[in-house]
Protein backbone atom coordinates (compact mmCIF):
# COMPACT_ATOMS: atom_id res chain seq x y z
CA UNK A 1 0.00 0.00 0.00
CA UNK A 2 1.42 3.26 -1.01
CA UNK A 3 2.07 5.48 2.16
CA UNK A 4 -0.38 8.33 1.13
CA UNK A 5 -3.14 5.78 0.60
CA UNK A 6 -2.13 4.68 4.14
CA UNK A 7 -1.89 8.09 5.35
CA UNK A 8 -5.53 8.49 4.11
CA UNK A 9 -6.93 6.04 5.94
CA UNK A 10 -5.29 6.48 8.92
CA UNK A 11 -6.56 9.62 9.11
CA UNK A 12 -9.83 8.64 8.14
CA UNK A 13 -10.04 5.84 11.28
CA UNK A 14 -8.47 8.57 13.51
CA UNK A 15 -12.01 10.78 11.97
CA UNK A 16 -14.22 7.81 13.00
CA UNK A 17 -13.08 7.28 16.48
CA UNK A 18 -13.31 10.86 17.23
CA UNK A 19 -16.48 11.48 15.83
CA UNK A 20 -17.45 8.40 17.91
CA UNK A 21 -16.44 9.63 20.85
CA UNK A 22 -18.37 12.50 20.53
CA UNK A 23 -16.33 15.15 19.09
CA UNK A 24 -18.49 15.68 15.97
CA UNK A 25 -15.92 18.76 14.98
CA UNK A 26 -12.86 16.45 13.99
CA UNK A 27 -14.64 14.59 11.34
CA UNK A 28 -15.01 16.01 7.70
CA UNK A 29 -18.89 16.95 6.29
CA UNK A 30 -19.48 15.64 2.82
CA UNK A 31 -21.64 18.01 1.28
CA UNK A 32 -24.09 16.19 -1.49
CA UNK A 33 -25.68 19.13 -3.86
CA UNK A 34 -28.90 18.43 -5.32
CA UNK A 35 -31.12 19.92 -8.21
CA UNK A 36 -33.43 22.14 -6.45
CA UNK A 37 -36.69 22.30 -8.24
CA UNK A 38 -38.44 25.23 -9.93
CA UNK A 39 -41.86 25.42 -8.25
CA UNK A 40 -45.22 26.00 -9.97
CA UNK A 41 -47.45 28.28 -8.61
CA UNK A 42 -49.50 24.99 -7.40
CA UNK A 43 -46.76 23.65 -6.02
CA UNK A 44 -46.23 26.42 -3.49
CA UNK A 45 -49.82 26.44 -2.73
CA UNK A 46 -49.79 22.68 -2.11
CA UNK A 47 -46.54 22.61 0.05
CA UNK A 48 -48.30 25.78 2.15
CA UNK A 49 -51.31 23.99 2.63
CA UNK A 50 -49.21 20.68 3.16
CA UNK A 51 -48.08 22.35 5.99
CA UNK A 52 -51.34 24.22 7.53
CA UNK A 53 -49.48 27.42 6.75
CA UNK A 54 -51.52 30.52 5.69
CA UNK A 55 -49.81 32.65 3.37
CA UNK A 56 -48.50 34.69 6.09
CA UNK A 57 -47.44 31.96 8.09
CA UNK A 58 -45.23 30.62 5.17
CA UNK A 59 -43.56 34.55 4.59
CA UNK A 60 -42.83 34.19 8.06
CA UNK A 61 -41.21 31.12 7.86
CA UNK A 62 -39.19 31.40 4.68
CA UNK A 63 -38.38 34.69 5.50
CA UNK A 64 -40.69 36.67 2.54
CA UNK A 65 -43.06 39.27 2.58
CA UNK A 66 -46.66 37.54 2.32
CA UNK A 67 -46.98 39.69 -1.30
CA UNK A 68 -44.16 37.83 -2.45
CA UNK A 69 -45.86 34.31 -1.80
CA UNK A 70 -49.20 35.81 -2.75
CA UNK A 71 -47.24 36.78 -5.87
CA UNK A 72 -45.40 33.25 -6.26
CA UNK A 73 -49.09 31.23 -5.91
CA UNK A 74 -50.13 34.00 -8.18
CA UNK A 75 -47.62 32.90 -11.10
CA UNK A 76 -45.80 36.24 -10.74
CA UNK A 77 -42.97 35.28 -10.19
CA UNK A 78 -41.25 32.19 -8.27
CA UNK A 79 -38.78 31.19 -5.58
CA UNK A 80 -35.18 31.52 -5.94
CA UNK A 81 -32.10 31.07 -3.42
CA UNK A 82 -32.11 30.29 -0.62
CA UNK A 83 -36.29 30.87 -0.62
CA UNK A 84 -36.24 27.88 -2.90
CA UNK A 85 -33.58 25.71 -1.42
CA UNK A 86 -36.36 26.18 2.30
CA UNK A 87 -39.15 25.26 0.00
CA UNK A 88 -37.86 22.37 -0.90
CA UNK A 89 -36.92 21.36 2.43
CA UNK A 90 -40.15 21.63 3.82
CA UNK A 91 -42.06 19.60 0.84
CA UNK A 92 -39.44 16.85 1.85
CA UNK A 93 -39.88 16.73 5.42
CA UNK A 94 -42.57 19.12 7.73
CA UNK A 95 -40.56 18.56 10.44
CA UNK A 96 -37.87 21.39 9.25
CA UNK A 97 -41.11 23.46 10.24
CA UNK A 98 -41.19 22.60 13.49
CA UNK A 99 -37.26 23.03 13.88
CA UNK A 100 -37.84 26.59 12.08
CA UNK A 101 -40.07 27.10 14.86
CA UNK A 102 -37.87 26.02 17.67
CA UNK A 103 -35.16 28.54 16.53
Amino acid sequence: MKKEHFDLLSESMQQALDHKRGNRMAARSVVRVIDIPEYKPEEIASVRLKLNLTQRGLAQVVGVSPRTVEAWEAGANRPNGAARHLLYLLSKDESTLNNLLKA
